[in-house]
């Protein structure tokens, strides 16, 4: 039983020794006592005083009494207004710190058969281009929402739903088809994603030549958008690829597995991964078909020219297109397609998407969808949404000019870890191994931490030179904590490191046993607000007061055998939270730094 909860029980039964009156455990409210007081928790006394008939003064003098009397856990009291200061006992914080020292991932809950199934999806990227630094922002937090809500006892699957299909694979499949001379990534020596995203820019600037032409030769630019002979072999080939031209499927396969070559290599650098990819190409007659369905249910209308639509104006929206007149399908469709092949793969309880916030309305209607159709899990399906990530101008320039590349940013950010560790010297007695391999975990952890420790709703800058700084509230700075406790546990492994009692606690030390303990809340937290921005701030202030117990004492110095022991094994611990949190975010904590 937790401190709170020992403080807790004992609070109810004060409650009902000394006013006869049982009270639920809602009423019994715990908080962390403000540092202006003396104490460690604090029970709020005023949902108590008119039970007690008294001044509030007077009822938290009472329940003080009470507790230091019947509750092992304390050990003095004082009363502020309606608030009564607990303090705890060293006994109870070093049983705590015991408690917390015997498991591995202290905080953490393990799923069972009976835990309910989340299904998140994250990455949803196109295959004409690579990834860009959206997509990394999206890729973080699903990967590190996947391990928070596992974090939590629940079961998970990771998905990807991969654009396959549609006018803008058409576009590079056309462009390599016209100036790719047989080009391959292997003739290239380029990543296939990025050699295919070449050529749809290739498109792109031969489309916007022919626009130009046309309207040089006094047609309206929307029309010359249409007419452009370029765009016109676009929507042919499209077609070709709709009714199965087996020419036009082969280069289709040929380029897209480049794509996904290219799109792995880039996920394993990223360290993300999936249990699970579906594409847009196998799941659009599925949601076609659904559609369908919900027709002949009467839950869609069809129109004159053909086209089907779901009327949403008694839900306070509006209508929304499912097919078009010609038969083709909207995203909508393909996302009902895509939810259906999930259902009959997997049981799942709830649905969480990561996707940018310009598509809430599509959630909003597609949750409605879902719903009508009978989907159990339609209406609580959560829409992750977040917001821009951009970059200080000039820092970084991509092929396409305002795209950044996401390999670029990430060979640029375990670049500048490498100099930053070169620079101060901190690397010299390693191999050149050793060496590459720590500036690929500090790089990457970098990047990670400053994009995940910010409120994912809000739009973000990402600056490359502030997220490598080994100082305040990045990545680096944490990790080196962890290296620096690793090394204090090397040197020390000669000593004695079991829990040994010493005769008293400093305030810094039990600071530090109170922040441990507050890792599980911050789990929990995390995972009821899909905030990986929680778990981040938890490990930064973790970190903080580690750092500061360690400026004011020693470790391997202290003269006091049992203090010492007592101190290593705190040292343990928090390396062990560091460690265990970090990976919620899907960041990597070296030995040694």
């Amino acid at each position: 039983m937790s401190i709170e909860q020992q403080i807790m029980a004992a609070a109810q039964a004060a409650v009902k020794t000394l006013y006869g009156q049982d009270v639920p455990e809602k009423m019994v409210q715990l908080q962390k006592t403000r540092s202006e007081f003396e104490g460690n928790l604090t029970l709020v006394v005023f949902p108590f005083v008119k039970m007690a008939r008294k001044s509030p003064e007077q009822t938290g003098q009472e329940l003080g009494e009470y507790l230091v009397q019947n509750c092992e856990a304390i050990s003095k009291y004082n009363v502020v207004k309606g608030f009564l200061n607990l303090s705890i006992a060293d006994a109870a914080w070093l049983q705590l710190l015991a408690d917390i020292d015997k498991e591995e991932h202290y905080g953490e809950k393990q799923a069972n058969a009976d835990s309910p199934l989340v299904m998140i999806e994250y990455s949803s990227p196109n295959t004409n281009k690579p990834l860009h630094l959206g997509h990394v922002r999206n890729n973080l937090l699903g990967w590190s929402l996947a391990q928070i809500m596992q974090a939590n006892g629940n079961k998970v699957v990771k998905t990807n739903i991969v654009n396959d299909r549609g006018i803008h694979i058409c576009k590079s499949m056309l462009a390599w088809l016209k100036w790719g001379n047989g080009e391959t990534p292997e003739s290239s020596g380029k990543k296939g994603d990025h050699l295919i995203g070449d050529y749809y820019v290739l498109f792109d600037k031969h489309y916007r030549e022919e626009i130009k032409e046309l309207v040089g030769q006094g047609m309206e630019e929307e029309k010359a958008k249409q007419e452009a002979p370029l765009i016109k072999e676009a929507h042919e080939m499209l077609v070709k690829w709709e009714q199965n031209d087996p020419e036009v499927r082969a280069l289709w396969e040929k380029m897209n597995n480049w794509v996904y070559a290219g799109f792995d290599e880039t996920y394993q650098k990223m360290g993300v991964s999936f249990d699970k990819i579906y594409y847009e190409s196998q799941t659009y007659l599925k949601g076609k078909a659904k559609v369908e369905e919900g027709l002949a249910k009467g839950l869609f209308e069809r129109h004159d020219d053909n086209s089907v639509w779901a009327d949403l104006t008694n839900e306070g929206l509006d209508q929304k297109l499912l097919l078009r007149s010609d038969g083709t399908s909207v995203y909508m469709t393909q996302d009902i397609g895509t939810a259906e092949m999930r259902f009959q793969d997997y049981p799942i309880d709830k649905m969480i998407y990561v996707v940018g916030n310009e598509q809430n309305y599509h959630f909003q209607v597609l949750s409605i969808l879902l719903d009508r159709l009978g989907f159990k899990w339609g209406k609580e399906l959560v829409h992750f949404s977040y917001g821009m990530v951009e970059l200080p101008n000039g820092k970084m320039k991509s092929r396409e000019g305002t795209v950044v590349d996401a390999d670029d940013l990430m060979q640029l950010m375990v670049e500048d870890a490498r100099r930053v560790s070169d620079e101060a010297g901190k690397n010299d007695d390693m191999t050149e191994e050793e060496k590459q391999e720590i500036a690929r975990i500090v790089g990457m952890g970098a990047l990670k931490y400053f994009i995940l420790k910010v409120d994912a709703r809000k739009n973000m800058l990402f600056n490359p030179e502030e997220s490598i700084d080994f100082n305040g509230n990045t990545g680096p700075f944490i990790q080196y904590t962890h290296a620096r406790i690793r090394s204090i546990l090397r040197k020390a492994e000669d000593s004695q490191s079991s829990l040994s009692a010493p005769s008293s606690l400093n305030e810094k030390e039990i600071e530090l046993i109170q922040k441990l303990s507050e890792y599980g809340a911050a789990v929990e937290q995390a995972g009821k607000d899909y905030s990986p921005s929680g778990i981040a701030n938890y490990c930064y202030e973790l970190t903080k007061v580690f750092n500061q117990f360690y400026h004011d004492y020693s470790i391997l110095n202290e003269p006091d055998e049992n203090v010492k022991a007592m101190r290593l094994v705190l040292a343990r611990n928090v390396a062990k939270v560091i460690k265990n949190g970090m990976a919620l975010l899907g960041i990597e904590v070296p030995e040694r730094m």
